[in-house]
């Protein structure tokens, strides 16, 4: 929606004609079933913007790819292309597996995409792989064809993988795994510079707060005002997005804030694994929201040119279709959310999660 301000001058002085814009959300910004993601990453091209995640099914077993949709105005979102069709691979195919948290990074005047898998054997079971590791395809369009350039990146079980490219053209490369990791990477060859990634920060390292004590993953980096930012969840009360900070893209990190800067918090969500993770003891208070899970967050140019952030919403229960005749219901599946990233004073802020219609003028 467009509204048109004019401003009271001299009767020899034209009026300036001022345009205000006005975006209106409301999360979950998808219900469809049928585009149902974890993990969402979006990429602004053109005018268009551009997302991709991990796929259904995520726990129960091999999902079917890597899939890229597009909206024209961040509401309405459509199939645009598989970057990965897994029908298409060879049984034996490596990176055959689950393919998680995939993200596309424009450097070096093309799209590198990321994935994270392994090839599912019947040895492999239904949880996670000794070989789920990072593999890195290039294309000169986002929707592909996308050619494998490296994998798997590194050794060991690796996950969530993130690439950030640094203004004098030297790209790293993050991601998690029992805490998270870092590395050069030389984009065109994917060969780690120092030959592996290393870790620098545990969910219970000494110092920690005790909501990061449950695990720590998916990082995503940025830089703003000459400081490097690293965006991270936890699944320890909930889903809880933190922030660290550092004066070079390899550290020493450092948290910006001791809590969360965003997330939900479901104490009967997380019950059984806070049981598992001995901490079944930590005392909160469950957030007044309608989700389980808001998390693993990427950061996209929004409709005002401005910074975003992008993650799942997972609805909590079944909501209803608004004007259904039937009892129809919308899929409890993750779904895409969005909202407005603040930075002032060196240091991010977001307002939510929110579940009610929002309006951004600009």
């Amino acid at each position: 929606m467009i509204f048109i301000a004019s401003l009271s001058y001299a009767a020899d002085v034209p009026a300036p004609r001022i345009v205000v814009k006005v975006f209106r959300y409301t999360n979950p910004i998808t219900r469809d079933p049928a585009l149902a993601m974890r993990d969402q990453f979006i990429l602004k091209v053109g005018r268009q913007w551009f997302m991709t995640g991990t796929s259904m099914p995520v726990w129960s077993g091999p999902n079917p790819g890597v899939r890229l949709l597009v909206s024209d105005d961040l509401l309405h979102w459509r199939q645009c292309a598989w970057l990965i069709d897994a029908t298409k691979l060879e049984a034996d195919c490596p990176y055959k597996g689950r393919f998680w948290a995939p993200q596309i990074h424009r450097a070096l005047g093309k799209f590198w995409l990321t994935v994270n898998s392994g090839h599912r054997g019947p040895q492999s079971g239904d949880r996670l792989m000794d070989d789920h590791n990072i593999w890195l395809f290039v294309a000169d369009k986002i929707d592909g064809e996308y050619k494998l350039v490296r994998g798997p990146l590194s050794t060991g079980f690796k996950n969530d993988a993130n690439l950030f490219t640094d203004d004098d053209g030297q790209s790293y490369l993050y991601c998690s795994a029992g805490g998270l990791w870092q590395a050069k990477i030389d984009l065109p060859t994917g060969k780690l510079v120092d030959g592996e990634l290393k870790k620098f920060l545990s969910p219970r390292d000494a110092g920690n707060p005790y909501w990061m004590i449950g695990g720590i993953e998916a990082p995503f980096v940025l830089k703003r005002d000459g400081t490097y930012f690293m965006f991270f969840s936890s699944w320890t009360r909930g889903y809880e997005i933190g922030v660290l900070r550092a004066p070079t893209p390899l550290g020493p990190w450092t948290l910006t804030e001791r809590e969360p800067i965003f997330g939900t918090r479901k104490r009967h969500y997380r019950e059984k694994q806070m049981e598992q993770g001995s901490y079944a003891d930590l005392k909160f208070a469950d957030t007044p929201d309608p989700y389980v899970e808001v998390g693993h967050n990427a950061v996209f140019e929004g409709p005002d040119g401005k910074d975003w952030i992008c993650c799942h919403y997972f609805l909590e229960g079944k909501q209803p279709v608004p004007g259904s005749l039937i009892p129809e219901f919308y899929d409890t599946a993750p779904q895409l959310g969005i909202e407005p990233l603040h930075f002032a004073n060196g240091k991010f802020s977001i307002t939510g999660p929110t579940w009610t219609e929002q309006t951004v003028a600009y």
